[in-house]
């Protein structure tokens, strides 16, 4: 398929789609960290779980990194059109380019203009979490702070949401904002307390910050990643959604 037609179909089922995904109660779902253009770690996630009774979620960073980002890229939106109800991709920083430069961008650095305005058109029209009914919350980034879960699909791209949501780190500090690293939000126990209370959430499951814990804020907080562009270990976490989840220690981790 060409470029073109894929950005054309593609959209028209990820602009159906809110900023906030609400994940059925039934069967169970795959969270999938950063793939970073290993297309090889989207190919064995999708072999192994694109099947009842999973769903899978790709929590962002499709691009960039790896060596095979557009061939990464295409095949996951390919599989969207063909599984739109059991493939969700959540927006990382790296599809958000077009809004906030940053390096390294080796995909965006090689591809023509006319291909960085669609792929950027098209990612800005991804979801930016997805959420379940037992008590999950997955985004890549940080939580952003609005009244009430369903505010989420009100977040506008670019704003200052959007940049907690895709940009912003968590770090085991008793204190709510840390600081600004490199254009990074960073946040601390206290904001994460409040906010996962805020919006009745037991576990929030994350990616994006390679250098963080697996596991913090009493393990109620879990950084995965999906990719050999950071780790030598690809790892996605598994959550049944018929069953109670109080922390991390409820997700089944998986080295694909």
């Amino acid at each position: 398929m060409n470029f073109k037609r894929l950005i054309d179909r593609t959209s028209k089922i990820i602009e159906k789609e809110p900023r906030l995904v609400q994940l059925p109660s039934e069967g169970k779902v795959v969270f999938v960290g950063d793939t970073h253009g290993d297309l090889e770690a989207s190919q064995r996630v999708t072999e192994q779980y694109l099947k009842k009774p999973y769903r899978v979620v790709f929590l962002g960073d499709y691009v960039d990194r790896g060596d095979d980002s557009e061939a990464n890229i295409q095949y996951l939106l390919g599989l969207k059109l063909e599984h739109p109800e059991e493939i969700f991709l959540l927006a990382g920083n790296h599809e958000g380019f077009m809004v906030k430069q940053f390096q390294p961008s080796s995909f965006w650095s090689s591809i023509s203009p006319e291909e960085r305005e669609g792929y950027g058109i098209l990612f800005s029209k991804f979801p930016v979490a997805a959420t379940t009914q037992n008590g999950i919350l997955a985004v890549h980034g940080a939580l952003p702070e609005v009244e009430s879960l369903d505010e989420i699909n009100k977040v506008g791209l670019g704003d200052e949401n959007w940049d907690r949501l895709v940009w912003g780190d968590f770090a085991e500090e008793e204190v709510d904002f840390i600081g600004d690293l490199w254009g990074r939000p960073q946040f601390g126990r206290p904001y994460f307390e409040r906010m996962m209370e805020r919006y009745q959430k037991q576990l929030l499951v994350r990616s994006h910050q390679p250098h963080a814990p697996l596991r913090m804020f009493n393990n109620r907080c879990i950084t995965i990643f999906t990719s050999h562009a950071y780790l030598p270990v690809r790892t996605v976490a598994i959550a049944d959604l018929e069953k109670e989840i109080r922390n991390s220690e409820d997700l089944a981790l998986e080295r694909i």
